[in-house]
């Protein structure tokens, strides 16, 4: 059986800081493949298969993945997701605009697959519907990031949105990875703790709620574990932190370790990734 298998959109991402403004291949489905690749080095013990979905005219993305030794399987789409954040001088804030979007995934296009680790690279709310969702959950340990599923795109302007029927989905998610606003907006309450609670009622095993530069708290087991950021040398590019976060705390419990011992090592990857433009 496969260790891990991550279910997400490439997109093409204009990303624009202070610093500059460059076009580049992203999403969860981008920075959560190059990091585990960069992670892995020269092991083979970890086996690793992305399923992505992107328009034909953007395979070079997939072909330089594929150059790179990541096993990548295609899921023909008419458009690629093109993306466009623009943050300012504080990396932990963005306005995002969507200029396309590709076909969601359903489970008749994922037939056969089974993992010990499922990865949803969740970036909207339609990417995966409740069906296939509930389906994946028999395949493997689920793991999402709530953020796709809390926003949806209104001409271009990606805005806020309640996950539907988010009682019965999160009955099937084992990891759930969320920030501060999106598990206030999920839960309709401020006190985090108590929102972690909440998850863990509706049936989430592990909540990871990542706060920026404030680190980052886990909820697993009815506790809760403090996990303080790592500082990087210099901050260059938040796109795909909270990517690169999920990646590195399955790499470590993937290998046995308890929540706690996973989420510092994931805080620390997040902080190199934050040092520049790309994936970890």
């Amino acid at each position: 059986m496969t260790d891990i298998i991550c279910i997400g959109h490439i997109t093409h991402d204009r990303i624009v800081t202070p610093e500059r403004d460059i076009h580049m291949p992203g999403g969860t489905a981008y920075y959560f493949s190059y990091g585990l690749r960069h992670l892995l080095g020269s092991r083979t013990d970890i086996s690793y298969r992305l399923i992505t979905s992107l328009a034909p005219q953007d395979m070079e993305a997939v072909d330089d993945m594929r150059r790179e030794g990541i096993e990548v399987e295609v899921v023909p789409s008419r458009e690629t997701v093109y993306f466009e954040n623009i943050y300012g001088e504080d990396q932990d804030n963005r306005r995002q605009r969507v200029r396309a979007k590709a076909d969601p995934f359903t489970r008749e296009k994922l037939e056969g697959v089974s993992a010990r680790y499922i990865v949803l690279g969740t970036l909207l709310a339609d990417d995966f519907d409740l069906e296939t969702l509930r389906w994946l959950a028999g395949r493997g340990t689920l793991v999402v990031d709530a953020q796709g599923y809390l926003r949806e795109v209104r001409g271009e302007e990606v805005v806020a949105c309640d996950w539907a029927q988010k009682r019965e989905a999160l009955r099937y998610v084992d990891i759930l990875k969320v920030n501060e606003h999106e598990i206030a907006a999920l839960t309709g309450l401020e006190d985090q703790r108590r929102a972690c609670k909440l998850l863990a009622e509706w049936g989430v095993k592990e909540v990871l709620l990542t706060l920026g530069s404030n680190g980052s708290i886990v909820y697993a087991d009815s506790c809760f574990h403090d996990i303080p950021a790592c500082k990087p040398q210099r901050v260059v590019d938040a796109t795909g932190c909270g990517d690169t976060y999920v990646m590195a705390y399955i790499y470590r419990r993937l290998q046995g370790d308890d929540p706690a011992p996973a989420a510092h090592f994931a805080s620390a990857i997040a902080s190199k990734k934050l040092e520049a433009s790309g994936p970890f």
